[in-house]
């Protein structure tokens, strides 16, 4: 009778055993490693909103922002050979790499000499980068920026009917609004809030007669104060003291130059606030440069502009002012929802250094209403949502502010 033996090699299994356990903790140490740079990114981000002032548009979303399809597609191409057929335009080529290493550690763009400079002369910066901070209307967009050709601002400035602009259209709404006779202002008379209007001539084509280009919307007679001064009346007459600047710069600064536009806004407020200690508030008022579809929407039948909050991304107090712009932001959003298309932050652009004057006051905002297709009317309307807003918001600051009185003891 045969017998059939079986030898178990164990030595075989001790291998097989180890070599699994090797896979195992490689795998293993991979997935902490992993799993702790996302936390460690998740902590960094977090300190980052509480505790450091970077510009809002450094991070993450800037990021996303800024990549576009054709990075996804070079991804893409390095392991599907058909679509990396353009070795030069290719993402991760040596040459790009290096390229974007370069700018990353010096700031510098190779490809662009005036980079060396840019950070120090207005209107240079070509990285004219805007991020949203906050939620956004049902159209979304980004602000658009053009930038007229300063002679060309002061050619109308001083020869107005060369752009045959008329007396803005009558309007059953805009006239004047004073305040309630025999109701005092809830700010006891005190002018806190200062509106002017750095871009002056920025316009609305429906007013602008003979004139349908929307790079041509801008006007010494009619144009965005319009809107500015629709603000500061309607501020009065919710009992916010308010002063008003018309101010026209093309027509009144000599030699003026649009890339200093903001330093010429800046001597504004500088001597507003010397004149008025009270202030408190400043209302940068603009227009947007987008199409009617982005900057407009429709509520009860009626058009409305809409409106953009913006941030100066290089403004080192940025978070007082974009907390400042959210409480007003919110109140629109709750009452009239779509009017506001949310709050934008924009590092440098051509007559601007990335801090719109925001570095003045904590409360300090650009509101651009609207863009260069919609009418004064639809601004109007808008605006006086935006003063209701922006008067809800001041009044509740000073209710806040009220010191509390102890009672008297009999």
């Amino acid at each position: 009778m045969k017998w059939t033996s079986a030898t178990l090699n164990l030595s075989h299994v001790r291998k097989t055993f180890q070599s699994a356990s090797s896979v195992g903790k490689a795998f293993f140490i991979l997935s902490a490693a992993t799993l702790a740079i996302f936390v460690l990114i998740g902590v960094g981000g977090v300190l980052q909103s509480r505790f450091m002032t970077t510009s809002p548009v450094s991070s993450m979303k800037s990021l996303a922002a800024s990549v576009t399809n054709q990075f996804f597609i070079d991804m893409l191409g390095m392991e599907v050979p058909h679509l990396n057929k353009d070795q030069k335009k290719f993402t991760f080529s040596q040459h790009n790499v290096f390229h974007f290493a370069f700018q990353f550690m010096t700031d510098i763009n190779p490809n662009d000499p005036r980079s060396l400079v840019a950070s120090e002369v207005p209107g240079m910066d070509a990285n004219k980068t805007t991020v949203l901070v906050r939620g956004s209307a049902p159209n979304p967009s980004d602000p658009i920026d053009y930038n007229p050709n300063s002679r060309d601002l002061q050619a109308e400035a001083i020869n107005p009917m060369a752009s045959q602009s008329p007396e803005p259209s009558p309007i059953a709404s805009s006239t004047p609004i004073a305040n309630p006779v025999g109701q005092p202002p809830r700010t006891a008379g005190d002018n806190i809030a200062f509106i002017y209007q750095t871009h002056s001539n920025e316009s609305y084509l429906p007013e602008l007669k003979g004139v349908t280009n929307p790079d041509k919307a801008y006007s010494d007679k009619v144009n965005v104060i319009s809107v500015g001064q629709r603000l500061a009346q309607n501020l009065e007459k919710d009992g916010i003291g308010a002063v008003h600047s018309q101010t026209v710069y093309p027509s009144t600064v000599k030699n003026f130059d649009y890339p200093y536009s903001y330093k010429y806004s800046l001597k504004t407020l500088q001597e507003a606030a010397a004149t008025h200690p009270d202030l408190q508030y400043f209302f940068d008022i603009h227009r947007d440069s987008a199409v009617r579809d982005k900057t407009t929407t429709t509520i009860g039948g009626k058009d409305y502009a809409q409106v953009y909050f913006i941030i100066g991304g290089k403004n080192p107090n940025w978070k007082k002012n974009e907390e400042f712009a959210n409480m007003i932001h919110q109140v629109l959003e709750a009452k009239h929802p779509g009017i506001s298309k949310g709050i934008h932050a924009k590092e440098a652009t051509e007559g601007n250094n990335g801090l719109y004057n925001q570095n003045f006051s904590p409360n300090s905002l650009l509101i651009e209403v609207g863009g260069p297709y919609n009418t004064l009317e639809e601004c109007y309307r808008t605006t006086d949502w935006l003063a209701e807003a922006i008067s809800e918001v001041i009044l509740n600051a000073k209710k806040v502010d009220i010191p509390l009185t102890t009672p008297k003891q009999s």
